[in-house]
């Protein structure tokens, strides 16, 4: 099967095809076959893309997507209301339906928002049937996922050991290799979401990365918020040689200039969600510190419990805190701001794309429109008033684009969202959603009451 967008505004994030004006992306089957003008168009579909912009289906690095249903309820919380709140009280609540529900919900928001790849963080999986249900949701979605398996972080009841104690379960990553994750080629594939040096043991974080190497998986650890349980952890795991490209740092506040500096010299890639950090209280975004040391920079939603499930929002705020903190350090050092913004838009979409394919571990099969790889489409209608006129297409799609302009969303060759209009029905999960959300909220209220009067 063939289909051919064409009449577009191509930018393709790569390099050597850079952008196209009036230009045409053939597609076959699930991949791109050919960017340029005047492609053969038989045996194809055409579709008319109005003069729109052609762009790489975005990335979102870093989301727990299990949070969809807790939606606004953390947006006043700092992150250590949201730990006792959340961790230690409403994911507590979570049956593998509410899972399920709130994965597949909050990935086809992706989608009608113009992700197509999810770093999917699910940290509330107790039991295989949470674990499998969110893995359900996310392939009936259609979106394109590193599933990233965690494990909760409840308080310990009598006589258990603390989360921070407990080494992440080999059983498990065996069991999703042998099952539902084992095709390393299929939209949706494994990573391991693990507690890294700031929040787990010694022993466990060196369990965690030699599991993660001997799998051949993506290792993603949050760091940064509060005190570490192991100070001088990470100076151990480099000198075991833990760290490389396959490693993914959340956050990264905590760490100092000198390790940051190291870890990117050995292709650590980071994943930062500036938004929810401000608000939560993690601390400025550390994008300037990688940009210097030539990392890699992916940017994330986070938690749909606190902000909007928007990439587009999320890398307008990554762009400009970072401007604004390079605009106050010149002039704090120099006397005036800089004679041009340290940061391009270029780059801004980078994260967003063809970056946060890198973090996952996914830069040979999306990120960019790219012959021979998977065709991961967005179609944003320019047209519409907030986007016009179109001066410069990457910094339009930057500092413009929103949800109001994806107009069509295509993963694996397949058309997930056309004319404005997600594929899917979603009538019966928003009630499913609106439920499961309800019930959890309300049953926690209850048992808080409980508690306090006994």
């Amino acid at each position: 099967m063939k289909t051919l967008l064409t009449n577009a505004t191509v930018v393709t994030m790569d390099p050597e095809l850079g952008e196209l004006s009036g230009g045409q992306v053939l597609v076959e089957d699930d991949l791109i076959l050919a960017v340029g003008h005047d492609l053969p168009s038989e045996g194809a579909e055409v579709v008319d893309c109005r003069g729109g912009i052609l762009i790489p289906g975005l990335v979102n690095a870093h989301m727990h997507t299990w949070q969809t249903a807790l939606r606004g309820v953390a947006a006043n919380w700092t992150l250590l209301e949201y730990f006792g709140h959340v961790h230690r009280g409403l994911a507590t609540l979570f049956t593998p339906d509410d899972i399920y529900i709130a994965t597949r919900m909050g990935a086809l928001n992706q989608l009608n928002c113009g992700t197509t790849t999810l770093g999917d963080w699910c940290h509330n999986n107790p039991t295989p049937e949470h674990t499998d249900a969110a893995v359900r949701g996310l392939k009936e979605s259609g979106i394109r996922a590193l599933f990233f398996h965690g494990s909760p972080k409840p308080d310990p009841k009598p006589g258990q050991p603390h989360f921070s104690e407990i080494p992440h379960p080999r059983s498990e990553v065996e069991r999703l290799l042998k099952g539902e994750l084992g095709d390393p080629d299929a939209r949706v594939t494994l990573g391991m979401a693990i507690l890294g040096p700031h929040y787990s043991t010694l022993d466990v974080s060196l369990q965690d990365f030699a599991l993660a190497k001997e799998f051949g998986l993506v290792a993603s650890m949050h760091q940064g918020g509060g005190k570490a349980v192991s100070p001088g952890g990470w100076d151990v795991l480099e000198e075991q040689g833990l760290l490389g490209p396959d490693i993914n740092i959340v956050h990264g506040q905590s760490l100092d200039d000198g390790q940051l500096a190291r870890f990117c010299e050995q292709g650590v890639t980071f994943s930062i969600a500036p938004e929810n950090e401000m608000t939560q209280g993690h601390g400025f975004p550390i994008t300037g510190h990688v940009r210097r040391h030539g990392g890699v920079v992916s940017l994330g939603v986070d938690l749909e419990s606190v902000i909007s499930g928007d990439m587009f929002t999320v890398a307008r705020m990554a762009l400009g805190m970072q401007r604004s903190l390079d605009n106050d350090a010149s002039r704090r050092e120099q006397g005036s701001i800089p004679d041009t913004s340290t940061i391009r838009t270029r780059e801004a979409l980078a994260w967003i794309t063809r970056d946060g394919a890198r973090a996952l571990g996914l830069e040979t099969r999306i990120g960019s429109l790219t012959p021979g790889k998977q065709a991961d489409i967005v179609l944003l209608d320019s047209g519409l008033l907030n986007m016009q006129p179109v001066s410069d297409p990457i910094s339009t799609v930057v500092m413009q684009a929103s949800l109001a302009n994806v107009d069509s969303v295509m993963v694996a060759g397949e058309f997930h969202k056309r004319n404005g209009r997600l594929l899917a029905d979603v009538a019966d999960g928003i009630s499913q959603l609106d439920a499961s959300g309800r019930r959890i909220y309300v049953e926690l209220q209850s048992r808080q009451q409980e508690e306090s009067s006994q």
